[in-house]
């Protein structure tokens, strides 16, 4: 499951197993990115929290399909078919469109996001987390300027860095530490966005 140990819900104690209690899934399973973590309680608390308030809390305006969409897209150009396959599912359950999900998902594997069944405004999205992904310090205030002309407001746009920063994060917690699918239920996240302290997966 990764390059380094894991405790597993069954072995689990304390701090640990109060905080797996939280963020399982059907019986009792507990994915993989957030097992990385078990040898310290401390980064799962830290990662689950910034995970839930990034991308599943009722402050966010922006369609959660959509934040799932850039956060599907990150993981692809930084190469974690992880947080990419996981990801990709919360898109489709959300977007409630398969055939328009699988399009998405062409048009991104392809290269091709411009081509994506996607509106302009938020294919200028995809275009601000491409570059803050590849190329971090080249980003300049235009960026942002470019998606206000888009039709974002600044609360949106922080929402579309916040997620764009958060996939990097995670991405390169599974990447560096060599996390991969084995055993996981594939696309479980936290359903209840009115609730910020629900980190149940469903």
């Amino acid at each position: 499951m990764a390059w380094i140990r894991t405790i597993s819900f069954v072995a689990s104690s304390g701090k640990l197993r109060q905080l797996y209690e939280r963020i399982t899934g059907q019986g009792n399973n507990v994915d993989n990115i957030m097992m990385l973590h078990s040898l310290r309680p401390n980064t799962m608390e830290g990662h689950m929290a910034l995970y839930k308030f990034v991308l599943h809390h009722t402050g966010n305006t922006l369609p959660k399909w959509f934040l799932e969409a850039i956060g599907t897209y990150v993981s692809y150009l930084n190469k974690c078919d992880y947080c990419f396959e996981h990801h990709f599912v919360g898109l489709m359950r959300d977007l409630k469109n398969d055939e328009r999900a699988h399009a998405i998902r062409e048009a991104i594997t392809t290269e091709q996001v411009d081509m994506a069944p996607l509106s302009m405004r938020e294919i200028a999205a995809l275009k601000y987390a491409r570059k803050l992904t590849i190329t971090p310090a080249r980003m300049i205030e235009n960026d942002v300027k470019q998606l206000r002309a888009a039709g974002f407001d600044d609360g949106q746009i922080l929402e579309i860095n916040q997620v764009t920063a958060y996939f990097s994060y995670a991405n390169r917690t599974v990447l560096g530490l060599g996390c991969n699918l084995e055993g996981d239920i594939i696309g479980l996240s936290p359903s209840n966005s009115e609730d910020p302290d629900d980190w149940s997966h469903q």
